[in-house]
């Protein structure tokens, strides 16, 4: 009766441990999953546009519009994933939007140590509109906690929300670039060789990631 009682009893630990442990394992899943969704720049949802100045304004309206439109849209007919190599550090993410069988959006997420990057895509019958850049600069790497902080006698740890954020916004009429804002600048329109140097930028980063879509 006693060697019954105590393998019950046994068997009752070992459940409750087991339990506890699963519970844990979730718990730490979960945890890590919430660390890493704070720690990416989160992407466009029903979102205007900003409009800094009235520069182009009949021009850009279009292009604005198009931009809500398309991230606001909820349900998308297909959505594919790929890894990005040899781009940064920590390599990165590109995602392709489809709706109806036609490209609409492409995202690409360039990870670092001290940063990252996200850049969305937005086309127009099939042409590159718009290209909306977000570049955050951490205040500290992102191993940096505060371990690290008291060794080094530094008064701050890793805080996401302390990054240093830099936008982009670059307007393509029929695949040209014809305007771009950024959040650090006073507004005024850019040089006519900035504009052809970010023009090239862009549209040859666009053209690897097309290229990276196809790959099987």
């Amino acid at each position: 009766m006693k060697t019954r009682f105590f393998y019950t009893l046994l068997i009752l630990i070992v459940s409750v441990s087991l339990s506890h442990a699963e519970t844990y394992t979730k718990d730490m899943e979960n945890l890590f999953s919430i660390k890493s969704d704070t720690v990416k720049i989160k992407e466009s949802f029903n979102q205007d546009d900003t409009s800094v100045n009235e520069f182009l304004t009949d021009r850009l309206k279009p292009i604005r519009s198009n931009f809500k439109r398309i991230n606001s849209i909820k349900k998308w007919s297909s959505i594919k994933k790929k890894d990005i190599e040899g781009e940064s550090a920590e390599g990165g993410e590109a995602v392709f939007y489809e709706q109806k069988g036609r490209l609409k959006k492409v995202t690409a997420r360039l990870y670092g140590e001290m940063g990252q990057v996200l850049t969305e895509y937005y086309l127009l019958n099939g042409k590159l509109s718009f290209v909306f850049e977000k570049i955050y600069t951490y205040n500290r790497p992102m191993f940096y906690d505060i371990k690290a902080m008291k060794e080094n006698n530094d008064t701050e740890a890793f805080d996401f929300e302390k990054s240093e954020i830099e936008e982009n916004r670059n307007y393509f009429e029929k695949g040209k670039l014809l305007h771009s804002i950024n959040s650090l600048d006073c507004g005024a329109p850019f040089s006519s060789d900035y504009i052809a140097e970010e023009e090239k930028r862009f549209s040859e980063s666009f053209q690897k990631l097309l290229k990276l879509r196809s790959q099987k």
